[in-house]
């Protein structure tokens, strides 16, 4: 199941056009996205080390440890993204086991990136 099949019935939608930052390296973060329509780059010392598109999602690392955010996401195409907070994403993660091993995988991979990026 695509990850935005979670997200496509939210009515909280907020759109960003190409350019424009949705968070900041180090900033305190709250929220993870979905992306309904668009792209994402994922930016880490001025560098793209990944472009997030439709029907995946981004930002989940502040949702499961709390910690300052290790990169910066900003709007690679005019797009539209489902901001998640902390209570709905603990309901997805209890509910939809298929949705927590969806975000496991895709931090598995990312660590995985950022490993051979650091190398």
């Amino acid at each position: 199941m695509s990850v935005i099949n979670y997200f496509k019935n939210a009515k909280e939608v907020v759109e960003y056009k190409a350019g424009q930052p949705i968070f900041l390296e180090g900033e305190h973060g709250k929220l993870m996205y979905a992306v309904r329509e668009g792209e994402v780059n994922i930016i880490y010392n001025d560098h793209i080390i990944e472009t997030v598109g439709a029907n995946s999602f981004f930002g989940e690392m502040a949702l499961v440890d709390e910690a300052p955010r290790s990169a910066s996401a900003v709007a690679k195409t005019d797009c539209l993204v489902v901001p998640v907070d902390h209570d709905r994403f603990v309901f997805l993660v209890h509910e939809t086991p298929t949705f927590a091993l969806q975000v496991m995988h895709t931090m598995a991979e990312r660590l995985r990136a950022m490993n051979k990026i650091v190398q």
